[in-house]
């Protein structure tokens, strides 16, 4: 598939309201979360998946380099396992909204990749990954951990779907117009 400039340009718009609001996820996840599900969100909807897509195997790189993060530095297999939930996110809109119609159907498909991508990040990395390599001085902060990449995943995710869908009415009409 070839992307068009537009696509390039939205993409990369997505991405640097990714970069600027990751200054803040020190402050507070549930800012940085949701902001980055919308423009993974937005980034699929407006670009189609392989924006998405893209969006999603950046933004926890970014992410990483900008704030850090202890338990990904103990425990780097976390990365791929994000960079898969934003995916499944993302891939689960994209290819499933098609199937349901209208405003409703984007809603169900929106709210179906929320629930696997956190299904995915709680399973893989609360259940598997940190439990079995969270080195043991971390351990009081294991059930933090846990809730971050399962239960906050989820809220923070249907929060950035309630941001894409108010978003995505202006951008469509304004990427529509540029047509």
């Amino acid at each position: 598939m070839k992307l068009t400039t537009k696509q390039i340009a939205t993409t990369a718009a997505l991405l640097a309201i990714c970069i600027v609001s990751q200054f803040f996820k020190n402050t507070s996840v549930y800012i940085t979360g949701p902001v980055i599900n919308a423009c993974i969100i937005l980034a699929g909807l407006c670009g189609g998946l392989i924006c998405g897509i893209i969006l999603s195997l950046i933004t926890p790189v970014t992410a990483f380099f900008i704030s850090g993060s202890p338990v990904i530095s103990a425990i780097p297999a976390i990365m791929p396992c994000i960079m898969a939930g934003n995916a499944l996110l993302v891939s689960c809109i994209c290819l499933l909204k098609s199937r349901f119609k209208g405003k409703s159907g984007l809603l169900f498909s929106m709210l179906i990749g929320c629930l696997l991508k956190a299904l995915f990040m709680g399973i893989a990395i609360s259940l598997l990954l940190i439990p079995a390599f969270l080195p043991e001085k971390m351990h009081p902060q294991m059930r933090v951990f846990q809730m971050t990449f399962s239960v906050v995943q989820l809220v923070t995710a249907v929060t950035g779907i309630v941001y894409a869908m108010i978003l995505q009415i202006p951008i469509r009409k304004y990427l529509n117009r540029e047509a």
